[in-house]
């Protein structure tokens, strides 16, 4: 008799990449999210190594080369975007507007973010009284008109910087803390919460371990939301005379100053305007794109 020894082979699955990684590739392949990302990537640089890219001193003034055309309209090169009523170069204002927009935007986002996240979880996790203090301060915010309210505050406390940024963190959080309320409400009755309770957790361990990191991808996707809002907002200020006072550098208050010159020189207005559009539209497609990336349905 002949023993006949055999060879069994077992095929194991393939180990699937970590989580992070195909977060990562999806992240990559993202059309919108890659395109609003590299936009504001290239804004936010150019906004902090502004005193190294900037060709001039922004607030520098040369009344003998006021209103020089940029160049694609036949200007000379060493004003690239021409001069303005004063003679200031155009490129280096417009190049110091983006600090103080991303500046504004990011500070009123992460204002309204701290206000609206802590009433949302708060009222969405204890519901009952606690969530109908929540929605009536949330009514009530939502009752006062945004732009008007900052329109009257601004005009009574003056157009500074730090009254800008504060008014709008104060008056933006409305958004957050109404989704933020719903996905805590969704959370709340997960087993994982459940769990952590019966052990005993501290109601900080849980807002902060469990719950917070449950609703994160719907944080990030309204503070790129708020923070459009809030440029847009500080703009509308600024031209109007009412939000970041001259000689700072705005391309709100680019576009206030060249609006007398619309009809002779439209640059003045279209090239700050350019720059506005193109600014909130990257950070609001940089927000889709999070939200399609971090979305559960959209995970493998």
């Amino acid at each position: 008799m002949s023993n006949t020894s055999q060879t069994v082979s077992f095929d194991l699955p393939a180990a699937s990449p970590a989580p992070s990684r195909q977060l990562a590739r999806k992240t990559m392949k993202h059309r919108g999210f890659m395109i609003g990302f590299l936009i504001l990537l290239f804004v936010g640089l150019t906004a902090l190594f502004a005193p190294l890219i900037a060709p001039y001193d922004p607030y520098r003034q040369d009344l003998l080369a006021r209103l020089a055309p940029p160049v694609f309209l036949g200007g000379d090169w060493k004003h690239l975007l021409g001069t303005d009523a004063l003679g200031r170069d155009y490129l280096s204002r417009l190049i110091y507007g983006a600090r103080v927009s991303l500046l504004i935007g990011f500070t009123a986002a992460l204002i309204s973010a701290v206000i609206g996240t802590t009433l949302g979880v708060l009222g969405g996790y204890f519901g009952g009284k606690v969530d109908a203090v929540v929605m009536f301060i949330v009514s009530v915010r939502l009752a006062l008109p945004a732009t008007l309210v900052a329109l009257a505050v601004v005009a009574l406390f003056g157009g500074s910087l730090t009254v800008v940024v504060s008014v709008l963190g104060l008056l933006l959080w409305d958004r957050f803390a109404v989704v933020l309320r719903s996905a805590t409400m969704q959370v709340r009755q997960m087993d994982y919460i459940a769990a952590a309770e019966v052990l005993g957790a501290s109601l900080p361990r849980i807002l902060f371990k469990d719950v917070l990191p449950n609703v994160m991808n719907q944080l990030i996707v309204i503070v790129t939301l708020e923070m459009a809002h809030a440029i847009i907002l500080e703009a509308a200020l600024s031209f109007l005379g009412l939000g970041v006072q001259p000689p700072t550098p705005s391309w709100g208050l680019m576009i206030s100053e060249g609006k007398e010159m619309l009809l002779f020189e439209s640059w003045l207005i279209t090239i700050p305007g350019i720059a506005l559009f193109i600014l909130v539209f990257s950070i609001n497609m940089l927000g889709d794109g999070i939200r399609d990336v971090t979305a559960p349905e959209g995970r493998n």
